[in-house]
């Protein structure tokens, strides 16, 4: 499989991630002192990913920074997880978690984790309240199915990143509880968000901000790295798709439908739900500088219940709208004009990941296409 990833690319890779945990095992687990006897899975489904413990440093006691300040780096297009608890809202750039991984915050008086896989494409935060305390997440250094394995610092726990499972020592057979967030760009954050901070780049550490050292990975004709599972299906390995988590069912949506459909109805366990799908957002995995990647928009999943009445929207003249009242919503799930102008609908738990990564934790799951 490694043979489609461009050259540079792989010798990017191949110094981050390389071998097996079964090495690693002999090195002492790369500095975990932790239960590695009780575990939910095969410890060599573990790879041992290069940089090793805190390689890749967390950000620990995150800085804000205004809007205004951050436009001064960060370009409209470019890619930021929109996060709001309890009325207060903070943008996190991709070109920022790129490099760390992982952010350990308080927003809204909930402690959380913002975390980006890039092999994965998965932003996803967690609330960081487990069993009583608030735990503190880091990068292991290992991978397992492509994906990031966390820790947390209080047990030395191993935590799957896509899923929120612990896989190995104290917590194992856990799961964080997943918080809703959304993939926006910078532009469309400002705009549904007008005050709220940004991630600051004083991050105590020195990098390639508004790089990306993955540069032409999210190729679809390109194969997932160190990814050992085959990919049920005939769907690509590397199409992005949207993953809608509930209780009841998991569903996916290939982004070749909703970017065609731009507003699409459906139901998943029970639950009624409305995807949006609007240009305006780069990749972050394709041009080396960010902001000048392609165009693959930007996704909402939320319910169209509100106060009581389903809504019904459809996608015309460059604008969604909701055939109920005729007001014009925007891809944060906002009415921006019109009647309901200041509702704000529900956001789902989903996410944009590459389809690999959805498919191999979730192979059962029915994939729209």
């Amino acid at each position: 499989m490694i043979h489609k990833i461009k050259p540079v690319i792989y010798s990017i890779l191949l110094f981050y991630f390389g071998c097996s945990l079964s090495e690693a095992l002999a090195q002492d687990i790369r500095g975990f002192e932790t239960n590695f006897e009780k575990r939910s899975i095969d410890l060599n489904e573990l790879i041992d990913g290069g940089p090793g413990k805190d390689g890749i440093p967390s950000i620990d006691n995150p800085k804000f920074v205004s809007q205004n300040e951050a436009s001064g780096w960060l370009r409209d297009r470019e890619p930021v997880i929109s996060l709001e608890i309890d009325g207060e809202a903070r943008a996190y750039p991709i070109q920022i978690l790129m490099w760390h991984e992982i952010a350990n915050d308080v927003i809204g008086g909930v402690p959380v984790s913002v975390t980006f896989c890039p092999l994965c494409y998965s932003a996803i935060v967690f609330d960081r309240r487990h069993n009583g305390e608030v735990l503190e997440f880091g990068v292991s250094g290992l991978l397992r199915h492509s994906d990031m394995i966390m820790y947390d610092r209080e047990t030395e726990s191993l935590w799957q990143q896509f899923s929120g499972e612990a896989l190995v020592s104290v917590y194992t057979g856990d799961f964080l509880k997943i918080v809703p967030s959304q993939l926006i760009s910078f532009e469309q954050f400002r705009q549904a968000h007008p005050e709220a901070p940004v991630l600051s780049r004083e991050t105590g550490h020195r990098r390639n901000y508004g790089e990306n050292p993955y540069a032409g990975y999210d190729d679809i004709n390109n194969s997932p790295f160190l990814l050992k599972n085959d990919v049920p299906g005939e769907i690509s390995p590397m199409e992005k798709v949207i993953g809608v988590r509930t209780e009841a069912e998991v569903k996916g949506y290939t982004y070749s439908v909703t970017k065609e459909k731009r507003v699409l109805h459906d139901t998943v366990g029970g639950e009624p739900i409305v995807i949006f799908h609007l240009d305006g957002m780069a990749s972050a995995m394709d041009n080396r500088t960010i902001h000048r990647s392609r165009d693959d928009g930007a996704t909402g999943v939320f319910s169209p219940l509100v106060d009581g009445e389903k809504l019904e929207f459809e996608f015309h003249s460059g604008k969604i709208r909701d055939k109920n009242s005729g007001s014009t919503w925007n891809i944060a799930g906002q009415a921006i004009e019109g009647p309901l102008k200041g509702t704000q609908m529900d956001t789902k738990i989903y996410g944009d990941y590459f389809a690999f990564a959805w498919l191999v934790f979730y192979p059962e799951t029915k994939m729209v296409d």
